[in-house]
């Protein structure tokens, strides 16, 4: 249940963490055989179709 200050969103998004690094090898993701890229959303009234709007922010480094 979402309060006023969305606690639950926040303790959620603190185990999860806010960000993600990808290795990325001659031009495809490098994941192991296991591995994915997942998208959660924390918030019961929020997100996609929620009221919400998300973005996502892709920054790339490295050589080339």
């Amino acid at each position: 249940m979402e309060g006023d200050d969305d606690m639950p969103g926040h303790v959620k998004s603190s185990l999860m963490g806010p960000s993600l690094n990808i290795p990325i090898r001659n031009g495809c993701l490098a994941l192991g055989t296991w591995q994915g890229i997942y998208l959660n959303e924390h918030r019961d009234q929020g997100g996609w179709g929620g009221g919400h709007t998300r973005r996502i922010i892709i920054t790339l480094q490295g050589q080339s």
